[in-house]
């Protein structure tokens, strides 16, 4: 019997190719037919294989049949004749004998380039183009991507529908901008590669604080930017390498059974080395030219958290590092984080001056930090604050994990 997770894994990473590939052969206009052709390919390779067995190639399977549902559903709906051939004829280029319709990997890969950039153009909106994202670009199910917005799927299904008409109404096309607009989109992409890191980093879906396979999904997307010529810049370099340094820690994250583990408990013989290495590659290179951008700061806060060591002089850089952040880009996480490495290389009563003026009144990290302050100064202020965090926590490992620090006092 074929196992279900090897399926819904080839799905996540064959959808988003195939998509791509027929979308950029035939239109973004097509997406959602795009779309459907999988869905069916997916449908057939399951019926199929089940019985079958399973091919020896089963991503060259998917390919063909996907190829032969594509040509077969143009020509009997008369659009391949009415609408595309004269569009084609007009490029010169005949789909049937094209690289634009063929399943390479270099072909696919400059399909999924370009599928970045068409969802990250600025007609539409950022939550949106995340949603677009997942699904297009990253194979996500309705249901996942609901779950992870803490929505549903009605609101979801809506929600890439208004999305996809926009590329159609706006025209966008399936193509590289220009170089000027390259590098006026390019933050764009870059942004909603690391906002889709952060929620798998982060999650407040399935109870889980990581999602490794968004993480996985943001790391790939960046590289495949790091691949191209244009979008080969400091900046790109310098989210891989943040990516690299965070998500060499996941091993130590999670115990066994599933407790989640603080930075401080980790056990450093299972971060990846590997990765980590990778980060520092990717960290020089961002240092070509004279840009410095947030990315390139919070690499390299990640990478001081490479280091176990629990001194005040590493606590001391990252404090340094935390208010060249700020000015950069000023956000309330940052202004915490900061606020906890004052308090490991200054001290609790230093840092508690700071985190009063901050009054983060829904932030449960807000009161976490503040319950950490107390705990040598004021156990019952320690307690109380903690206490509101677990109230404010929305995942119910964060919760327990606030109650084993109550427990500790």
């Amino acid at each position: 019997m074929m196992e279900s997770n090897f399926l819904k894994q080839l799905f996540q990473q064959e959808f988003t190719k195939i998509v791509a590939v027929i979308s950029k052969g035939f239109g973004l206009q097509y997406i959602e037919i795009a779309e459907d052709i999988v869905s069916e390919t997916f449908l057939l390779a399951t019926e199929s294989w089940q019985t079958k067995g399973l091919p020896p190639n089963p991503t060259a399977w998917l390919y063909t049949v996907a190829k032969q549902k594509t040509l077969s559903h143009f020509r009997r709906n008369k659009i391949f004749e009415d609408k595309v051939i004269p569009e084609i004829h007009q490029k010169q280029i005949a789909v049937d004998h094209s690289d634009e319709f063929s399943f390479t990997q270099e072909n696919i890969k400059d399909s999924q380039l370009k599928m970045l950039f068409a969802i990250c153009t600025p007609a539409i909106a950022s939550e949106a183009q995340i949603g677009l994202a997942l699904r297009i670009l990253c194979g996500f199910g309705i249901e996942e991507i609901a779950e992870a917005f803490l929505s549903n799927k009605e609101t979801i299904n809506k929600r890439l529908f208004r999305a996809k008409e926009k590329l159609r109404t706006e025209k966008i096309q399936l193509e590289l901008p220009s170089e000027k607009e390259i590098v006026q989109r390019l933050d764009n992409v870059l942004h909603i590669i690391y906002l889709l890191f952060n929620e798998g980093y982060y999650s407040k879906t399935q109870n889980q604080i990581l999602r490794k396979d968004l993480c996985i999904e943001a790391l790939r997307l960046a590289l495949m930017l790091s691949a191209y010529e244009k979008t080969n810049v400091p900046k790109t370099n310098a989210l891989i390498a943040l990516i690299c340094f965070h998500s060499s820690r996941f091993d130590a994250r999670h115990s066994t059974d599933g407790e989640f583990i603080l930075y401080e408990q980790q056990n450093e013989k299972l971060w990846n080395q590997k990765l980590i290495n990778q980060g520092v590659y990717f960290l020089n290179q961002s240092a070509d030219g004279d840009q410095l951008t947030s990315y390139h700061i919070e690499a390299k806060i990640a990478q001081c958290h490479c280091t176990k060591a629990d001194t005040a002089e590493k606590w001391g850089e990252i404090l340094q590092l935390y208010d060249r952040l700020l000015l950069v880009n000023y956000s309330p996480g940052a202004v915490l984080n900061r606020t906890f490495a004052l308090y490991k290389a200054k001290g609790a009563k230093r840092a508690l001056v700071e985190a009063k003026k901050l009054n983060l009144s829904d932030n449960h990290f807000y009161f976490a930090l503040l319950g950490e302050l107390y705990k040598d100064i004021d156990r019952q202020k320690a307690i109380a604050n903690f206490q509101r965090a677990q109230a404010l926590a929305k995942n119910s490992l964060e919760q327990e994990t606030i109650q084993r620090k109550i427990d500790m006092l």
